[in-house]
C-alpha cells in the first residue's frame, strides 16, 4: 500500500529531515518537491495546493522545539496534514438504536463490491456482531452464487434473491428476515454497472427507500485514481454516501484516490482492502495511514492483523512454551510460522513495523517460497526429530533433504538457526523470571 508514494515522499522529505537549521527558501524548495511527488501520485490538484499551503503556513509559523530538529518538525506537520486529508477522526460505523443495522454496499462492476461485502461481514462477525448478507445484485450472471460461496467461506448466512427478480423486493425481504432471525447487521450487496447511469441510480434509490440504511458505503477501485473520486461524487450526489471503501490498495495504486476522496467529497474512507484474503480489510484510520505513507509503521494495524489471523488457543500455548517451562520445538516453530503466514505477505507485515520500511531487506529473504521450503523440511522429519533436533546426524539430514527436495545445506542452516532461536528464548525466560511478578504473567 502506497509503496511508490511512500518511497518518493521519503526521498523528498529526507533533505529537510537531515538539516539542523531550516530557512524559508529551504522549506519552499522542499515543498516544491513534495508537490511534484503528490501530483505524480495522481492526487487532485486543488487538494494538493491546499495541502501544501497549510503545511507551509504551519512550518513557517512553527515554534522550534529545542529537543526536536526542525526537519523532524516538518515531517510531523506533513504527517498531521496528510491525516487531515483523509479525515481527521477515527472512522466508525453508524449503528441502529435497535437491530438490525443496515449497511448498503454500492459501486461499479469490477471494483470488488461483492467480495468486499463478504469481507465486511467477516469483520463484523469477528467483532461479535451477527451479520446477514443479502444478495440483491440480481442482474449480473452468477452474482448471487458468488456471494453464497463467499458467505460459506466466511461463515455468514446469505439471503439470496431470485436471479432476474426484483432487487427492491429482495432487499425488503432480507431486512425482514434479519429482523425476525435477530441478526445484528444486514449487509446488502447491490447491482453495479460498467459506468454510472440513471437506471442504476434509480434502482439503488428504490433499494435505499426499501431498507432505510444506516450506512451507504461506496466500494471504489483505488487503481482508477482520480476516476474513483469522480465516481464517489456521482454516487454521493444520487444516494448520499456515508463512507468509502477503497479496494486493491495492495496493487499498483499510486495513492492519489486515498488522498483525494475526502478532500473533494468530504466523505471519510472507512476501510481499505489490502489483499485477496477474507481478513484483508483494514480500518482506514487517517493517523495510521499517514504513518504508513511516511514509512513510520503501523503498530496498531499489526496487532489487529495478528488478532484476526492467529488462533488464540495456539497463541497461548506457544507463549507458554516461549516464556514458561515448556520446551519450544520445531513443531511449535512450524505452528508459529503458519500463523504468521495467515497475517498476509511478509513484506506487508514488515512495513507495519516502525523503521523497517527504510531498511534495505533483500527481496529474496521475503520470498514466500522460502517459508514453503522450511515447511517441507520440517514435515520431512519424524515427530521425534522435530521434538529433539539434537538427534539429527548426517544420515538423517540427508534423508530429510531428499524427502523435502531441498539441499542438505538448507537443512543444516535451519537446524543452526533454530538452535540460536532456542538460546534467545532461554535468555527471555531468564529475564522474565527475574522480574518481580513477571514469572506468573
Amino acid at each position: 500500500m502506497f509503496d511508490e508514494l511512500s518511497g518518493k515522499l521519503d526521498i523528498a522529505l529526507s533533505k529537510l529531515r537531515q538539516r539542523g537549521v531550516l530557512t524559508e527558501p529551504m522549506i519552499k524548495e522542499g515543498l516544491r518537491e513534495v508537490r511534484r511527488v503528490l501530483l505524480e501520485a495522481d492526487v487532485n490538484y486543488q487538494v494538493t495546493r491546499e495541502f501544501l499551503n497549510r503545511v507551509q503556513e504551519r512550518a513557517l509559523g512553527e515554534v522550534v522545539v529545542k529537543a526536536v530538529s526542525p526537519g523532524q518538525q516538518i515531517v510531523k506537520i506533513v504527517h498531521d496534514e496528510l491525516a487531515a486529508l483523509m479525515g481527521e477522526d477515527h472512522p466508525v460505523l453508524a449503528w441502529a438504536p435497535s437491530p438490525p443495522t443496515v449497511i448498503l454496499v454500492v459501486g461499479l462492476q469490477g471494483s470488488g463490491k461483492t467480495t468486499t461485502a463478504a469481507k465486511l461481514a467477516r469483520r463484523l462477525s469477528r467483532a461479535g456482531r451477527t451479520p446477514l448478507l443479502a444478495a440483491c445484485d440480481l442482474q449480473r450472471p452468477a452474482a448471487v452464487e458468488q456471494l453464497q460461496t463467499l458467505g460459506r467461506k466466511v461463515g455468514v448466512p446469505v439471503y439470496a434473491g431470485e436471479s432476474g427478480g426484483d432487487p427492491v423486493s429482495a432487499a425488503r425481504e432480507a431486512r425482514e428476515r434479519a429482523r425476525t432471525e435477530k441478526h445484528g447487521v444486514l449487509v446488502v450487496d447491490t447491482a453495479g454497472r460498467l459506468q454510472i447511469d440513471e437506471p442504476l441510480m434509480e434502482e439503488l434509490r428504490r433499494v435505499k427507500e426499501a431498507v432505510e440504511p444506516h450506512e451507504i458505503l461506496l466500494v471504489a477501485d483505488a487503481m482508477t485514481g482520480q476516476e474513483a473520486v469522480k465516481i464517489a461524487q456521482g454516487f454521493d450526489e444520487a444516494l448520499g454516501v456515508t463512507g468509502v471503501i477503497l479496494t486493491k490498495m495492495d496493487g499498483d495504486a499510486r495513492g492519489g484516490a486515498a488522498l483525494s476522496i475526502h478532500g473533494v467529497t468530504g466523505k471519510p474512507i472507512k476501510f481499505v482492502g489490502v489483499g485477496e484474503g477474507m481478513d484483508d480489510l483494514d480500518t482506514a484510520d487517517p493517523q495510521r495511514l499517514a504513518g504508513r505513507i511516511l514509512q513510520m509503521g503501523d503498530v496498531v494495524g499489526l496487532v489487529e492483523r495478528a488478532h484476526l489471523a492467529m488462533d488464540q488457543e495456539e497463541q497461548a500455548r506457544l507463549q507458554e512454551k516461549v516464556l514458561g517451562r515448556g520446551r519450544f520445538t520445531l513443531e511449535d516453530f512450524l505452528t508459529a510460522m503458519r500463523q504468521v503466514q495467515r497475517m498476509g505477505p511478509v513484506e506487508h507485515i514488515l512495513k507495519l513495523i516502525p523503521g523497517v520500511a527504510r531498511m534495505n531487506i533483500p527481496s529474496a529473504n521475503l520470498d514466500p517460497k522460502r517459508f514453503k521450503h522450511v515447511e517441507a523440511i520440517i514435515l520431512s522429519m519424524t515427530p521425534e526429530e522435530r521434538r529433539r533436533p539434537d538427534v539429527l546426524n548426517g544420515s538423517r539430514r540427508a534423508r530429510i533433504a531428499k524427502g523435502s527436495g531441498r539441499p542438505v545445506s538448507e537443512v543444516n542452516r535451519l537446524v543452526k538457526q533454530f538452535r540460536e532461536m532456542q538460546k534467545v528464548m532461554k535468555q527471555m525466560k531468564g529475564m522474565v523470571g527475574g522480574l518481580p511478578g513477571m514469572g506468573g504473567m
